[in-house]
């Protein structure tokens, strides 16, 4: 079965991150202009016993098809029976995550973890591909450091077993997010000429012109946006812009504050006033990137213990930089 959002054109897509694409979250990127979009990912053993945070960490709707869930883990009876919980969800494929480098997942095996052991990655990808009735797909990095980048022969062996598409960020996993990303081997296992599946670039993509050069240089399939949508979900709809031919648009202040308003209070119905409130901190850097002497509003913004309190100082921002 073909995943069902790959075409003759460039996807573009938002990247899996932990406590950011969440189910409010994942909704405006893809009311922007995202072709798909993937849960936060999730521990297969969190999911086996039904733990309430990493089932809501799967909740979706109709409007943010096509979208997939993303799981983790080392031990194979586990991961097996995920698939079980996340199939009931129904979503368009799962997504399993060998590329994770943080100490928590990788050290204990999951994640880009599991590029130490190149051959059991594969063995178990294998054995996920035939246990489950929906696509399979796998997001991973180059290699586990800069001696041994096997990604090439990698996702070679990953497509004979059956994935359906391959997102390669462009670093090892001791590099974590350090450095720039090196898509120059994202490129040549795209250009492979055994490959046949989709391969998907992620890494250091912060602007539409970035997404359309890495597309245009490196052929690949797809570019997904992780860090550089935090609190813009516009570079959806401006990659959009550029794929036609258009320039960027400039997205006024008074245009931010009123999405950002709309994503606090999506947050809130899901998660609950107190929570929401802390999670959007994260975001807000992002919504006024560029703005000068924004200092003092966003020390604001993250002081804020109510959403009646962040409402009023966006009001005040939007005021303030109406002419921006």
């Amino acid at each position: 079965m073909p995943l069902p959002f790959i075409s003759d054109k460039c996807l573009i897509g938002l990247s899996p991150m932990d406590d950011v694409t969440d189910m409010p979250f994942r909704t405006l990127c893809k009311q922007m202009g995202a072709d798909v979009v993937t849960t936060e990912f999730i521990a297969s053993e969190a999911l086996n016993r039904e733990a309430e945070k990493s089932l809501r960490k799967m909740l979706f709707d109709d409007e943010q098809r096509p979208v997939g869930v993303q799981v983790f883990g080392a031990n194979e009876q586990e991961l097996l029976q995920c698939l079980e919980v996340v199939e009931k969800t129904k979503p368009d494929f799962i997504d399993v995550n060998w590329g994770c480098p943080v100490k928590k997942v990788a050290g204990k095996g999951a994640g880009a973890g599991m590029l130490r052991f190149p051959d059991r990655l594969v063995s178990l990808t294998a054995t996920l591909v035939k246990h489950t009735s929906l696509p399979l797909t796998v997001k991973t990095r180059l290699g586990y450091d800069s001696s041994d980048m096997p990604i090439v022969e990698l996702a070679e062996r990953l497509q004979d077993v059956g994935v359906q598409a391959i997102t390669i960020h462009g670093r090892t996993k001791t590099q974590m997010y350090s450095g720039c990303a090196d898509w120059t081997l994202i490129g040549q296992v795209k250009n492979n000429p055994r490959m046949h599946i989709p391969v998907l670039g992620n890494g250091d993509i912060t602007s539409g012109i970035e997404a359309y050069e890495a597309w245009q240089r490196y052929g690949v399939d797809g570019v997904l946006i992780g860090r550089a949508a935090i609190g813009n979900p516009w570079i959806f709809e401006q990659c959009k812009r550029v794929f036609l031919g258009k320039e960027e648009r400039n997205i006024s202040v008074a245009e931010r504050a009123t999405v950002c308003k709309k994503h606090l209070n999506a947050e809130v119905l899901l998660k609950g006033e107190r929570v929401a409130v802390i999670e959007m901190r994260k975001h807000y850097a992002g919504y006024f990137k560029g703005i000068p002497s924004f200092k003092p509003y966003r020390m604001a913004l993250v002081s804020a213990i109510s959403q009646s309190e962040v409402n009023e100082i966006l009001d005040k921002i939007a005021l303030q930089f109406s002419n921006n």
